[in-house]
């Protein structure tokens, strides 16, 4: 029994050590980080941060068509806001859901638009930042901070209250809800991502002409519904919480 005690234990040890592909590892103290996804990333933030600074330097009274354009991305993303949070509470929640979604489009955008895999690194290959685990479970227990933050900013204590609603049975099922929504939404985002990188690879390998094109671009139409979801799902999440027991 001791034996396959032992067997079991290592078994579990050399699943638990299994990756998918390789990675760059970058060693910050004791700890080894992912640094591919750290360097498309930074891209993805200074792109933006570059795309925000030219559209808003010199606002006209009268807009040229990128200031209309960006005009049209800042009520879009106010809407998702405004619709899922309520009138009251949401403007101060759009800086938030607004990085969500832009973030999360731009990493996915990256890793269909730019041929990484033409930059040879040591060790990995560079890739979207959303087709590593790592960083779509940081930004769901982000969104599962800033729910719990709304909850009890806006109720106080009494947010609790929402946990033996409608009955103290349900206690356990309402605990267990606040692991789940951060496991839907990084296993989602993880799994839509890594999958379409995957068909796109293959067809590429097997018809590397024409084929992969529209692939490509059904590609570009899931990766912007995944962020849609994503910033859309954690504006419900700290709009449920806003209302909270204090709504009752």
């Amino acid at each position: 029994m001791y034996q396959i005690h032992n067997q079991a234990l290592l078994s579990f040890i050399d699943i638990s050590s299994i990756e998918v592909g390789k990675h760059l590892y970058w060693k910050i103290g004791d700890y080894n980080i992912h640094g591919q996804v750290f360097i498309v990333s930074w891209l993805v933030i200074f792109a933006l941060l570059l795309i925000s600074f030219v559209g808003t330097k010199n606002l006209q009274r009268l807009p040229d068509k990128f200031q209309n354009f960006m005009e049209f991305i800042l009520e879009f993303l106010q809407d998702i806001a405004k619709n899922q949070i309520g009138e009251h509470e949401y403007r101060s929640w759009i800086p938030y859901i607004s990085t969500l979604f832009l973030f999360i489009l731009g990493s996915n955008w990256a890793g269909a638009l730019i041929p990484w895999k033409l930059i040879i690194l040591p060790e990995g290959e560079l890739a979207a930042p959303t087709n590593d685990i790592n960083t779509t479970v940081a930004l769901s227990l982000l969104t599962s901070l800033a729910y719990f933050y709304a909850g009890l900013r806006k109720n106080g204590v009494g947010y609790f209250l929402r946990y033996v609603e409608p009955t103290p049975v349900l206690l356990p099922i309402n605990i267990l809800e606040d692991f789940t929504k951060p496991l839907s939404l990084s296993f989602r985002l993880f799994g839509n991502i890594l999958a379409d990188e995957l068909v796109v690879s293959v067809f590429t390998l097997l018809v590397p002409i024409l084929i992969p094109l529209p692939v490509m671009i059904l590609g570009l139409f899931a990766s912007s519904i995944q962020a849609l979801i994503f910033s859309t799902l954690s504006a419900a999440y700290i709009g449920e919480a806003i209302e909270g027991h204090g709504e009752h």
